[in-house]
């Protein structure tokens, strides 16, 4: 029987600006599709257009379980500089369940490999960071080798992004790109998280080219968080979001 993915955790909502669903539709499409778990994670500041920043601090009023889909509520931040340095204001970290750091073209310029992986490894140092976003784009050449040891020492997440494979994708050399990060990934037992990258509700939950990549490589499936609830922790970092994943997995709440 073929694994299940049960987690998504990279999906956004109108309020980034550039994409088209509502919260209430992410969650009825993820129901459609079968998930557990649901996170949303809007754009940090520097990303044009994007939510402000009192957006993130009112996530209390967001139920933790709205008919059977647990909700957690990260963000996507930004790095912007060679240190590896997010766009994340120190206000509001403790509201946040998960942080994913990405490179995206409004926010940084291609340095050069060596110089981009260094920025890239500079997020997986910061100990509130717990994904690296897509680093799957010939547009900011990253060492993978380097990254995935990193990433393994950190406990850092690296992602499978299922959007980068997207034919319409503004990211170049994705495949390839992530055949050589699933086997650094493989070499040093790297945690992998496939996220959507949802920009509109009919993405939610839709990891058909990520689960083909898994197979073509026979990635192991211990390394993939989202086929196992127990998995998710190793990406969380608030009390209330380890509270939405015990209850995800039939645990009362707080245990």
């Amino acid at each position: 029987m073929e694994l299940k993915p049960l987690v998504d955790l990279h999906t956004h909502t109108i309020a980034s600006g550039h994409a088209y669903s509502t919260l209430k539709e992410n969650i009825e499409a993820a129901k459609a599709m079968g998930l557990t778990v649901l996170g949303t994670s809007e754009h940090a500041k520097l990303m044009p257009g994007t939510a402000p920043l009192i957006y993130f601090t009112n996530f209390k009023v967001i139920p933790k379980v709205v008919d059977g889909v647990y909700l957690i509520n990260g963000i996507e931040a930004n790095i912007f500089n060679e240190k590896g340095e997010i766009d994340v204001d120190e206000s509001i970290l403790p509201k946040m369940d998960y942080i994913i750091a990405s490179l995206h073209s409004p926010c940084f310029k291609d340095l050069g490999m060596a110089a981009n992986t260094k920025a890239v490894i500079g997020a997986v140092e910061n100990p509130n960071v717990t994904v690296i976003g897509h680093p799957d784009d010939d547009r900011y050449p990253i060492d993978h080798d380097q990254l995935a040891a990193a990433a393994a020492e950190h406990h850092t997440a690296l992602e499978l992004n299922n959007g980068s494979l997207n034919p319409l994708s503004t990211r170049k050399g994705a495949r390839k790109n992530i055949v050589t990060l699933l086997e650094a990934c493989r070499k040093y037992k790297t945690m992998i998280l496939m996220g959507t990258d949802s920009h509109i509700c009919y993405e939610i939950g839709h990891f058909e080219d990520s689960m083909e990549m898994l197979r073509e490589v026979d990635f192991p499936e211990e390394l993939v968080i989202n086929f196992d609830l127990n998995r998710l922790p190793y990406v969380l970092r608030t009390r209330h979001a380890l509270e939405v994943a015990a209850m995800s997995r039939g645990e009362k709440s707080g245990e």
